[in-house]
C-alpha cells in the first residue's frame, strides 16, 4: 500500500483557503455545542502572535488545518483541528496531529493541552487523541468544568 502524500505548512487564517475551512469549522461545532460552550477560535483569535496555524493540503487542495496556542510556561494548547468532511478516514487528521506534536517536542514544549466535545459525535476525534497518549485532565487556561467539553492533556516529556 503506498503511502499518502500530504504536505502541511504554515499558513495564515485569513488567506482564502483558511478561512474557508475555518468558517466551516465554526459551523459545525456551533451546530453540535451551546454557544456557551463552543470554544474554537475565529479568524482573527488564530491570527494572534500566540498561534502557530497550519493547512494540511493533498495535490494542492487545502484538507485540513490545526494550530498550536503557546499557554506559556512549555504549556501548547491544540486549536483548530478540522478534517473536510470528504477527507475524514484518509489520514489526514491523523497527519496533522503528528505534524502538530512534532513540532511542539522540537519547541521544546512540556505537555500539550485540548479541549474538545463529549457528545457522540466528537468520539472519532477523542479515539484520535488517545491513539497519541493523550489522557483526561482537568480544564486548563480560562476553562471551566463544562458538561459539553472534554479536556485532555498530552505529557510530552513522559511521551519522548
Amino acid at each position: 500500500m503506498t503511502a499518502i502524500a500530504f504536505d502541511i505548512s504554515a499558513a495564515r487564517p485569513s488567506d482564502p483557503e483558511a478561512t474557508a475551512l475555518i468558517r466551516r469549522h465554526l459551523a459545525q461545532m456551533a451546530a453540535q455545542s451551546p454557544e456557551e460552550s463552543c470554544h474554537a477560535m475565529d479568524i482573527s483569535g488564530l491570527e494572534g502572535p500566540e498561534v502557530q496555524f497550519f493547512l494540511l493540503r493533498r495535490n494542492g487542495q487545502a484538507l485540513a488545518m490545526g494550530a498550536l496556542k503557546d499557554l506559556g510556561d512549555g504549556a501548547r494548547e491544540l486549536k483548530s483541528m478540522h478534517t473536510l468532511a470528504a477527507a475524514r478516514g484518509s489520514g489526514a487528521g491523523r497527519a496533522m496531529l503528528g505534524f502538530l506534536l512534532d513540532l511542539a517536542r522540537r519547541d521544546q514544549a512540556a505537555a500539550i493541552y485540548l479541549e474538545t466535545g463529549s457528545t457522540e459525535d466528537f468520539m472519532p476525534s477523542r479515539r484520535l487523541y488517545e491513539s497519541f497518549g493523550f489522557v483526561p485532565c482537568p480544564p486548563f487556561a480560562d476553562y471551566a468544568e463544562d458538561p459539553w467539553s472534554v479536556f485532555m492533556r498530552l505529557d510530552l516529556r513522559a511521551a519522548a
